[in-house]
């Protein structure tokens, strides 16, 4: 991680100054949106124009063309899609950025919830020809319901789409969010010129470059006599109509709804032609919020409270195969990160010290000297960390810990070689601590066979995929025909008050919690009318100081 502040105060600058410094010049943003909208390509030139990388890669790539930064996983360059998070920092200007880079496929969205628990900012991304689309509708809610604020880039404006303002409309009357567009496309598909940029009352003009490259820009103020010769005048007249009708009847700027996550700015553009990125990245980083305080069991934690305090939010094993490494993600959230401190985990109580952080860029990594809010760093993890788990320095604190959503597909994980058992148990327990899949267990201690429970069929792909290749076990899956899992609210006390059920399975999770598979809603429903005092949640219960099983 760079160096942006001294190892050593000045002799007149407070820790209180110092940390305000740091926390002030750092943004921490996740990108939410539909497969297919083009979130890897965002990322990509974001990382661009941060200096990160001097050439962007595609996401489908071909020959010996680049693969894309973020994608690091085979899988994912096989088939050209991202699924799995991956944390990149980068440098632009004098602010450091956090870009928590999201699964992009629909199957793992139970990872992107995760890494929204780590976000200060999100950033909507959508396809100009499709608009609002089922997966950025749920990634939407989660961010509502973390008063996350929402920065909306309609994506594609190079290609035909839909009208500006029926998308504006869009969002207001589905997402119910008020929107504020900093700035405006001139034309669309091939007559796409560029964008005015309502604050400034400037025109901003852009060329195709090379692929790849940063696109060539040209910047003239509004009342320019040299526009009218570089935009075609129908294409400006009706640009400056629909910016006069927004003036008259849409939201105003306001800073303080924006960061409450009610009104969302919106910009034009298209990623992959590198057209209204650059704006887009300079007006974000102005209105974005810095990192904000962090709710724990005893209340929000500021982040300029001196001692250091973070959560992990991610786990991932074998970032680099040849190490078999296992890396835990965590978020700062207070105070100042240095290497070699010691610090106390919340969940065991045990005292640990942090000898090897890491800065993970992809799948690259460097060794980290110091860290502050809203950064994310990589600490090596022996099995000794959970999802949601909580770090700290100084007087005990604990951040709410993260739940488990409900996954929609079960299949049984049979191992037809016996010799390859050890492998294998490892390598789900693995798999299990990081999230990548849900574990359930059958009730029946004779059935040790666990039970995949995922969202997607995808998530089960990749489970196998990666204990073949990553721990040489080559696995069979067998289906079940349950649809629907709910939780036992009271756990096993709760459920043995009611005596035997039917048309449900009981399992449990990793926490030996008992869980509830049904075929269908209707058998779910029919369950809760023959059972109306019993409690079933939909989302799993958060679990402190209880270590997970591994069987």
């Amino acid at each position: 991680m760079d160096h942006l502040f001294p190892d050593k105060l000045d002799n007149e600058e407070t820790f209180e100054d110092f940390l305000a410094s740091a926390v002030s010049r750092r943004r921490n943003f996740a990108i939410i949106s539909h497969p297919d909208a083009g979130k890897t390509t965002l990322t990509e030139k974001l990382l661009l124009y941060g200096g990160a990388i001097q050439q962007a890669g595609a996401v489908k790539a071909r020959g010996e063309q680049r693969k894309v930064t973020s994608d690091w996983m085979d899988l994912e360059k096989q088939r050209g899609i991202s699924i799995t998070s991956t944390v990149l920092q980068f440098e632009y200007e004098d602010i450091t950025i956090n870009l928590l880079d999201t699964p992009g496929h629909q199957d793992f969205s139970e990872d992107t919830y995760r890494t929204l628990a780590a976000a200060d900012n999100a950033v909507m991304l959508e396809d100009a020809a499709k608009g609002l689309e089922p997966q950025t509708r749920k990634l939407f809610e989660v961010c509502k319901m973390r008063s996350i604020p929402i920065f909306t880039f309609i994506n594609k404006m190079d290609r035909p789409g839909l009208e500006p303002l029926s998308l504006l409309d869009e969002i207001e009357s589905e997402l119910g969010l008020l929107t504020w567009a900093v700035n405006w496309p001139i034309g669309s598909g091939e007559t796409f010129r560029g964008v005015i940029d309502r604050r400034t009352k400037e025109v901003v003009l852009f060329s195709r470059a090379e692929r790849g490259k940063q696109s060539n820009e040209r910047t003239l103020k509004l009342d320019d006599p040299q526009l009218i010769d570089l935009v075609e005048e129908e294409l400006l007249s009706k640009s400056l109509e629909e910016i006069e009708l927004l003036e008259e009847a849409g939201s105003s700027m306001d800073l303080e709804l924006i960061r409450a996550g009610e009104l969302t700015p919106v910009f034009f553009g298209s990623a992959m032609t590198n057209f209204g990125v650059r704006p887009f990245l300079d007006n974000f980083l102005e209105m974005a919020q810095k990192p904000v305080a962090r709710n724990s069991i005893d209340g929000p934690i500021d982040p300029l409270t001196e001692g250091f305090s973070g959560f992990v939010f991610k786990l991932q094993a074998n970032m680099d195969p040849r190490h078999r490494d296992r890396i835990a993600f965590i978020r700062v959230c207070s105070g100042r990160f240095e290497k070699d401190m010691t610090v106390r985990h919340a969940r065991t109580g045990k005292t640990i010290r942090l000898s090897r952080p890491q800065k993970i860029f992809g799948k690259d990594r460097s060794v980290v000297d110091d860290a502050y809010p809203g950064d994310v760093i990589g600490l090596n993890n022996p099995g000794m960390f959970s999802i949601g788990d909580t770090l700290y320095v100084g007087k005990r604190l604990e951040y709410e810990g993260i739940p488990c959503f409900s996954p929609e597909i079960f299949s049984w994980l049979r191992n037809p070689n016996p010799s390859a058992f050890k492998n294998f148990r490892k390598g789900v327990n693995q798999l299990r601590e990081e999230g990548a899949v849900q574990i359930l267990y059958d009730k029946d201690e004779s059935k040790r066979d666990p039970i995949l429970a995922a969202v997607g069929q995808l998530q089960l792909e990749v489970v196998q995929h990666r204990l073949e290749n990553e721990y040489g076990v080559a696995t069979r899956l067998e289906p079940m025909e349950f649809q629907v899992a709910r939780w036992v609210d009271g756990g096993w006390p709760a459920l043995e008050k009611i005596g035997r059920i039917f048309n449900c399975k009981t399992v449990k999770d990793a926490w030996s919690r008992p869980v509830l598979l049904f075929k269908n809603e209707w058998n779910l429903n029919q369950l809760k009318e023959d059972h109306p005092r019993l409690s079933l949640s939909a989302v799993g219960p958060v679990v402190s100081g209880v270590d997970p099983l591994n069987l």
